[in-house]
């Protein structure tokens, strides 16, 4: 979530990535579109399937549709599918700059991810917490374009060629604010980190690394004493909220169908 540089080398406080946007199950319509005839003497002639075929191909279709996107969590009375998983692994992926792996293991831990992110939400919705506007997002979606895609025919062409699309991007980002202010919101305020804890954490992790990076520089406290501040209550937040998804997860039926993320 937030990092520090510490002589020259980036130390983490809060995770940055580990929860991403919130599995939503989306209902998909299916929509027919009819013919139409100019009197009724056409629509008379016109042949129309018998029952028999019309429910074959009913079956057939919602066969086609369980395959195409199965329930592969259950959330309390949410679900996750497995389209759901697939476009979190191809927006990670994208925002990552790598290839999508589809891998089972993968899957799995894609779908853990989702489920906290199910779990934060409806704690979001329960307490009507703040979140921020869509636009918020767009300054980092933005720069991401920028800085990666040298223009915007170049971004289209590799969005089509991932597969997702600007708004699954900016739904991500956006997602990733709103963790952020969960976490600074919920769980940051409560914790308090010690002098001791900080000199303890700057003689076995910052000087070392300062003195690496700059040999023979004096490494002074009190110079980084802000960024060890800043890393121990994002790490410490963290952990409170590790311990608050722990504890989520055991008032909450969930059911993993494994079959769905092979």
């Amino acid at each position: 979530m937030r990092q520090g540089t510490i002589g020259g080398v980036s130390l983490s406080g809060c995770r940055r990535a580990s929860a991403r946007r919130c599995a939503h199950a989306e209902t998909r319509e299916r929509r027919a579109a009819r013919d139409g005839f100019a009197d009724r003497k056409a629509r008379r002639q016109t042949r129309r399937p018998g029952p028999m075929i019309v429910c074959l191909l009913a079956i057939s279709s919602l066969a086609r549709a369980e395959i195409i996107d199965r329930v592969a969590v259950s959330v309390g009375n949410s679900v996750i599918t497995t389209g759901d998983i697939d476009r979190e692994i191809r927006v990670t992926a994208f925002l990552n700059g790598s290839k999508p792996d589809f891998s089972s293991a993968t899957k799995r831990a894609t779908a853990q991810r989702l489920i906290e992110q199910n779990l934060i939400r409806r704690e979001l919705e329960l307490t009507r917490f703040v979140t921020p506007e869509a636009s918020a997002a767009m300054p980092m979606f933005l720069e991401f374009r920028k800085n990666q895609f040298p223009n915007e025919e170049a971004f289209q062409q590799a969005l089509k060629e991932a597969g997702i699309t600007e708004q699954d991007l900016q739904d991500e980002l956006l997602w990733q604010l709103t963790l952020l202010n969960f976490v600074d919101v919920r769980f940051r305020p409560g914790v308090q980190v010690t002098d001791q804890e900080l000199h303890d954490y700057f003689e076995k992790v910052v000087r070392p690394v300062a003195q690496a990076a700059h040999p023979g520089e004096p490494v002074q406290f009190e110079d980084y004493r802000s960024q060890m501040q800043e890393t121990l209550n994002g790490s410490r937040a963290d952990q409170e909220m590790d311990q608050w998804l722990r504890d989520a997860r055991k008032r909450t039926d969930i059911v993993i169908h494994e079959e769905a993320l092979q």
